[in-house]
């Protein structure tokens, strides 16, 4: 018995002293290497920051979407584009703004409805980096309802598919609000 326990001390004792044991020599190299590489990292790291930041920074894209006929929620789109243009004129940067129009927010583009026509018109003037599309399955089937033809704004592009639009341009990597 006395064996036994003599032989499993030995055994622990081996195993402590291959666990608690230095590294080899290429293992302290490659330790060494990596520290060394991680102490140089903040000084490339803001190099390389600087380098990205000129190179690869992403345009500012917006969509808008407005699928209400409330004027209020109307006027906070048109608010939200405008603001976003001031913030990045201010810092010198460009930004490009889709308002995208579906269901009963046509009716902000449409010519004989429009609540906001007025401030459209005044904004596509002043601001080109804002655009306004409407949404041509909404105004087939306004068409359809009021047996008339829809009239839309001369600021209104026209699109197949309000949704399809909002879609796509995030898809592409567009931020997406809906005021």
């Amino acid at each position: 018995m006395t064996r036994i326990g003599n032989a499993v001390r030995v055994m622990a004792g081996v195993i402590a002293l291959l666990i608690m044991a230095a590294p080899s020599a290429p293992a302290q190299e490659k330790n060494q290497a990596a520290l060394v590489k991680k102490q140089a990292a903040p000084a490339q790291g803001l190099k390389r920051t600087a380098a990205v930041a000129l190179v690869d920074k992403k345009p500012h894209r917006l969509i808008l979407q407005v699928n209400s006929n409330e004027p209020a929620m109307m006027n906070l789109a048109l608010n939200n584009a405008t603001n976003v243009v001031q913030y990045y004129k201010d810092l010198g940067e460009n930004v490009a703004i889709d308002i995208v129009t579906f269901g009963p927010g046509l009716h902000m583009l449409r010519d004989d409805t429009s609540p906001v026509k007025a401030r459209i018109k005044t904004i596509s003037e002043n601001n080109p980096s804002i655009s306004f599309e409407a949404c041509a399955n909404t105004r087939d089937n306004m068409s359809r309802v009021e047996s008339k033809e829809i009239p839309l704004m001369s600021e209104a592009k026209v699109v197949k598919s309000g949704v399809v639009r909002v879609m796509e341009l995030q898809e592409q990597g567009w931020t997406y609000v809906k005021p």
